[in-house]
């Protein structure tokens, strides 16, 4: 994935308000095969986008012009069912830039988390009313505070605290995957390890 910092981010949403939905309709298994991270945004929900015969479903909110932004915001369970990492892929490449819902897979959290997609849990009542509101008007904001983990509904004053992996949540401050993260500190582990040594 692209190294990305994230800091502070106000957006527009797009709205899912579909409970359970799954790895397998994030990111349909015909579509797995790809050796690169990148182009997996184009078959993003590709079942519900696009018609049998290749039309973009028009009914389908990503393919409603009044809807865009860098948040979705999706029901209850998201990111259930297989493992797929691809599934966090695709909707990081699509231009997502994080997730808001009332509950996730626990191993889609995991994979978000180590690609860049911030996923963001608040009550399911403040979500009810983030969905009813962007629906009312596509044009309601957020803003995200990951130094300050805060999430606000700007429009409306609503404002929680979010909780994060402290180690994830300064490596998505820094634009830092696993391995760049232990590449900075290459020289504490040098020392640690030298250390050790002259303590033997």
């Amino acid at each position: 994935m692209p190294k990305v910092k994230f800091d502070i981010l106000e957006s527009t949403c797009v709205p899912l308000p579909f409970e359970n939905v799954d790895t397998d309709q994030i990111i349909p298994a015909r579509f797995l095969s790809a050796t690169s991270r990148q182009g997996f945004g184009d078959n993003l929900f590709r079942d519900w986008r696009y018609t049998k015969s290749g039309e973009k479903n028009t009914d389908f909110i990503l393919n409603d012009p009044h809807f865009n932004g860098k948040v979705l915001v999706a029901g209850k369970n998201f990111g259930s069912g297989s493992s797929r990492e691809h599934a966090v892929w695709a909707i990081f490449d699509y231009g997502f830039r994080a997730v808001v819902s009332s509950f996730f897979a626990d191993i889609f959290m995991g994979n978000a988390l180590n690609n860049g997609l911030l996923p963001i849990v608040i009550s399911e009542v403040l979500l009810k009313k983030l969905l009813d509101l962007i629906q009312k008007d596509p044009g309601t904001k957020v803003k995200i505070d990951l130094e300050k983990q805060i999430f606000t509904i700007l429009s409306t004053g609503d404002s929680v605290k979010f909780n994060i992996n402290p180690y994830k949540k300064e490596c998505l401050l820094k634009g830092l995957d696993d391995i760049d993260f232990l590449l900075s500190i290459k020289g504490l582990i040098t020392s640690y390890e030298n250390n050790k040594i002259q303590v033997k």
